[in-house]
């Protein structure tokens, strides 16, 4: 019986790893699997969220002390408002004049990281901060003596899971998403039958960075957060989009998957920076027969 709940908590930390690669990724999807946009600062539009969220409970603790422990369901739609708006106020201002040049984006998108880490610095400084978990979170679900479930896992696993569905109806089952979906394939006959593809590419930027913040207010319940936390996932997501097949949702959920089972059984047996070494050989070794990733279709859709 040890033995099985031995593997079953491996198993359950491999879901609970890769639904935080899907989270983190979910947002890199739209901009760079589907925009062709290489955004470097997505990891501080992860950043910018657990600071949301860090502002958010330091709110409760202060005015609300009694719905302190429901602070993080606040949270997670405020952190999807503040990237949503910055990612839109950047798109409109910056990156709708990168669109088609590839390395210049890379490049201005990198300075706007720089950016926003120097301004958090300059806001909350520079050593990183807790945010403090709800009650109710920090316990864990006990299946037996040996088998247990921490909420916090579970919570995000929960999140992940709740975001792929809303995603997948806003794509496919509503007027906005249908229309992204016909300017991110084809823009000029979009535009043609009325579309305002201008419009469309705010909105698409600036859900891409809505769920990243997302992703940040989910992170904070595993550890302290700071200024230079979104450069620890940034490698990690871009990865996941290009074994995934850009642009293709499904696959990035199958290859957050893989990755995190991966990591987590490897992390078993060796360090942590071998496991991350071998898990950029089997993607190297995975590429080199699948170039497009897993998932790959001539028409890009995020469906």
């Amino acid at each position: 019986m040890k033995n099985i709940s031995y593997w079953f908590s491996n198993i359950f930390n491999a879901l609970s790893v890769g639904s935080i690669y899907i989270l983190i990724a979910m947002g890199l999807v739209i901009t760079f699997g589907l925009m062709k946009i290489i955004n470097m600062a997505h990891g501080e539009f992860i950043m910018l969220g657990a600071y949301t969220t860090y502002v958010i409970q330091n709110v409760f603790e202060k005015y609300w002390k009694s719905f302190f422990d429901y602070y993080i369901l606040v949270a997670i739609p405020v952190a999807f408002i503040v990237g949503f708006f910055i990612g839109v106020f950047i798109e409109k201002t910056i990156v709708k004049r990168l669109y088609e040049r590839t390395l210049d984006s890379l490049l201005l998108t990198w300075g706007i990281s720089l950016i926003l880490q120097q301004l958090v610095r300059n806001i909350f400084g520079a050593p990183n901060v807790e945010v403090k978990t709800p009650q109710w979170m920090s316990k864990q679900i006990n299946f037996t003596s040996h088998l247990f479930i921490p909420s916090r896992r579970l919570f995000i696993l929960v999140v992940a899971i709740s975001l792929l569905i809303l995603m997948f109806i806003l794509l496919n089952k509503t007027v906005i998403g249908l229309r992204i979906k016909a300017v991110l394939q084809n823009r000029e006959i979009a535009s043609a039958l009325g579309i305002n593809s201008e419009e469309i590419d705010s909105l698409s930027f600036g859900i891409g960075t809505g769920l990243a913040g997302v992703a940040g207010c989910c992170l904070t319940m595993l550890g302290p957060i700071g200024p230079s936390m979104g450069t620890n996932y940034i490698i990690d997501a871009f990865m996941i989009v290009i074994l995934g097949g850009m642009g293709y949702l499904p696959g990035v959920i199958i290859s957050s998957l893989i990755i995190g089972f991966l990591k987590t059984f490897f992390e078993l047996n060796m360090s942590t920076t071998m496991a991350k070494v071998l898990i950029f050989i089997i993607i190297i070794l995975i590429l080199q027969f699948k170039p497009h990733g897993l998932y790959y279709r001539p028409e890009r859709s995020a469906v």
